[in-house]
């Protein structure tokens, strides 16, 4: 079996790494090089790259042109005989902010940015070549997680008014991504396969800096207000939602059991990794 992966990068390389010997893997990067393949919107893939690909993962984001992927390849795509399985990486970020009250892939998308909105107008042409689509929220793992700004001294413990996230351990996302290959939702069923890919514990900021600070044995940083906290555009944006959002039916579903079913968890095998 063949994985082409657009955007091989945090995520997808976790994923690569848990498939087996049978599988060959080929990804692409702005860069190109290390036995990979150079893409963006000027360097698109020769047809020669899709092979004989069976899978396919997309992992890289719209831009304010559209997707790239979808704008350079849509027919390449749609013309593979072979191709078994086709996923797209999204974001919970479409549904915008509810308020801290719940959602699931049957609520409606709002999103409250434009980078969101361009992620929901590339699901729906995502979904109309039958891909999987999966709503990750906040990703963590080894080498990203709150521990890495712990111990640079910058980490900070931003008091955001009662506002929480949802996250998911990157070794998560590679068991969802796994499972939905084995199992994938045939097209005449319950319509388009949306997934949130989630724990099953929405937490403030605050507390999981405050868990990892109590994990290394050290004092956490001080509790500062949002206001105060000097954020980057891009840092403060992500404090516009507010949201619980449900992983009901990647279980239901799919069948997945989480190894870290909330940041404690996942916390902790972050730091037994050497993270």
């Amino acid at each position: 079996m063949k994985l082409l992966v657009f955007g091989l990068g945090y995520t997808a390389r976790a994923f690569a790494r848990r498939l087996g010997p049978e599988w060959s893997v080929i990804g692409t990067s702005r860069a190109g090089g290390a036995g990979g393949l150079r893409f963006d919107r000027e360097h698109v893939l020769p047809i020669t790259a899709f092979g004989e690909a069976t899978h396919i993962l997309v992992s890289v984001p719209p831009d304010e042109a559209g997707d790239p992927v979808l704008d350079s390849h849509r027919r390449d795509i749609a013309a593979l005989k072979g191709l078994r399985w086709l996923g797209y990486l999204s974001t919970t970020g479409v549904y915008g902010t509810r308020d801290g009250g719940w959602v699931d892939e049957n609520s409606q998308l709002c999103p409250s940015s434009a980078r969101a909105a361009r992620r929901a107008a590339a699901e729906r042409e995502w979904l109309g070549l039958g891909a999987q689509v999966f709503r990750l929220a906040g990703i963590y793992g080894p080498g990203r997680s709150a521990f890495d700004a712990l111990r640079a001294g910058t980490a900070k413990r931003i008091d955001a008014g009662g506002q929480v996230f949802s996250r998911i351990h990157v070794d998560d996302i590679a068991t969802v991504l796994l499972t939905s290959i084995e199992r994938a939702r045939p097209k005449t069923k319950n319509g388009p396969a949306v997934y949130n890919v989630c724990d099953d514990e929405p937490a403030a900021q605050e507390a999981v800096v405050a868990r990892a600070a109590q994990l290394l044995g050290i004092e956490p940083p001080p509790l500062i207000p949002l206001a105060g906290a000097e954020l980057s555009p891009m840092a403060r944006s992500f404090y516009a939602d507010n949201k619980r959002v449900s992983n009901a039916l990647i279980k239901t579903e799919l069948g997945v059991t989480l190894a870290y079913p909330s940041y404690r968890e996942g916390l902790a095998a972050v730091l037994a990794a050497g993270g």
